[in-house]
């Protein structure tokens, strides 16, 4: 198993990517190895300087970074060195199982469907991300800003792979499917809601339970949300908030440690033919190390062959 991570990619970036990889490779077993892709030679005295053995590692050297504000498709074509095109080239090859970034998302988001390539069946691919549970563990929300603007059928595929990821990853059986909606009568909605709500009904790989609302995103009401990536953003975002927002109050409970993004440190891609995963852009050395291991977790799970059968 070789999981490739984008050394540069993210605000703090090479210290806290390099600092994230050498926790994360504690925690790997014989037979998977951390791929870092960056300055080879830059990243192999930081390592030293950090006290780690460079031995432990395989590098891949792309010297070049694409910045926050860059254009993602013109940066993925006009920086073919660059550590993210590096690492989507590795991928698409075979050379490595996954690949992880904190880097510019419109370019992991290119990357993917472009070069990686959606898997076969599917409409669009979208992004996932976790949601806190009131109780004890996690949902997950998706689409969260990969598609804007959905039509029907794209919402119905996501159920479909939201399903298979809380299922194959989380370990969860039966995944109960909620569309998230302003209302929990059938007939409730905009046009997408309304026509959506029917293929849930019909979708046999799912568990619909029907139309949630917002304040049930917390409860165990479902396990996969599905909406548009617009909402589904606004909806991350403002969730992200809350964590932020108890930290400057001075409260502190566990529920609401759960938002913060360093436990789970990155939101899988699903739907493309390679385990990739989004960070942060101020991903910490924590949230580093968890999105490693939830590429590992990705790769052992073997999600995408899984999801591969589900759209044959």
């Amino acid at each position: 198993m070789k999981i490739g991570l984008d050394v540069l990619g993210g605000d703090y970036a090479p210290d806290s990517t390099i600092n994230g990889a050498i926790e994360a490779q504690k925690a790997l077993q014989e037979g998977q190895r951390l791929v870092l892709i960056g300055d080879q030679q830059d990243t192999v005295e930081r390592l030293k300087q950090a006290g780690a053995d460079p031995e432990k590692f395989e590098y891949v050297h792309a010297p070049e970074n694409i910045g926050m504000h860059e254009h993602p498709t013109k940066a993925i074509s006009q920086k073919p060195n660059s550590s993210i095109a590096k690492g989507f080239e590795l991928l698409k090859n075979g050379e490595i199982d996954s690949f992880a970034s904190a880097g510019n998302t419109g370019a992991m988001l290119v990357g993917a469907v472009f070069s990686v390539k959606a898997i076969p069946g599917v409409l669009r691919p979208a992004i996932a991300t976790n949601v806190p549970k009131i109780k004890s563990g996690y949902g997950i929300l998706l689409d969260v800003g990969a598609n804007a603007d959905c039509k029907p059928e794209m919402l119905s595929q996501f159920a479909t792979l939201g399903s298979l990821y809380m299922e194959y990853v989380y370990g969860l059986q039966n995944p109960k499917v909620g569309l998230l909606n302003i209302g929990e009568e059938e007939e409730k909605g905009n046009n997408l809601t309304i026509s959506t709500y029917p293929l849930l009904k019909e979708n046999k790989k799912i568990n619909f339970i029907g139309n949630t609302e917002g304040r049930d995103l917390f409860t165990d009401a479902a396990d996969v949300y599905v909406c548009d990536g617009f909402t589904g953003n606004v909806v991350l975002k403002l969730a992200e908030s809350f964590y932020v927002v108890t930290l400057k109050k001075g409260f502190k409970d566990e529920f609401f440690d759960r938002f913060n993004y360093e436990r789970y440190g990155g939101s899988p891609i699903l739907g493309v033919n390679a385990p990739v995963i989004i960070g942060h852009g101020i991903s910490t050395p924590e949230a580093i190390k968890n999105m490693v291991l939830l590429s590992k977790d990705m790769i052992e799970s073997q999600i995408i062959d899984k999801i591969k059968s589900a759209f044959n």
